[in-house]
């Protein structure tokens, strides 16, 4: 069974597979886990991820009614004009 697809059967993931599965980077799934963002749970030292839990916790951060996700622009610094 190719490696993709195995990772998409799971139901408990490691961070690794978990952050594929996602789409994002193994670091970024890693400080969402310890700032409580994600449905995590930790295992011994490591942290494992419920399939069904994350599907759910997308379903429910990409709804229309969705408050706790906000994409702000990145901020410029304000430009000093010349004298």
């Amino acid at each position: 069974m190719p490696g993709a697809v195995h990772t998409m059967l799971r139901e408990v993931m490691d961070i690794r597979q978990a952050a594929e599965y996602l789409g994002i980077s193994g670091d970024t799934l890693y400080r969402y886990a310890s700032e409580g963002f994600i449905p995590a749970f930790k295992l011994g030292n490591r942290w494992r991820f419920k399939r069904s839990l994350l599907d759910a916790w997308m379903v429910e951060k990409s709804g229309p009614h969705s408050s706790d996700i906000s994409v702000m622009p990145k901020q410029k610094k304000p430009v000093r004009r010349a004298r």
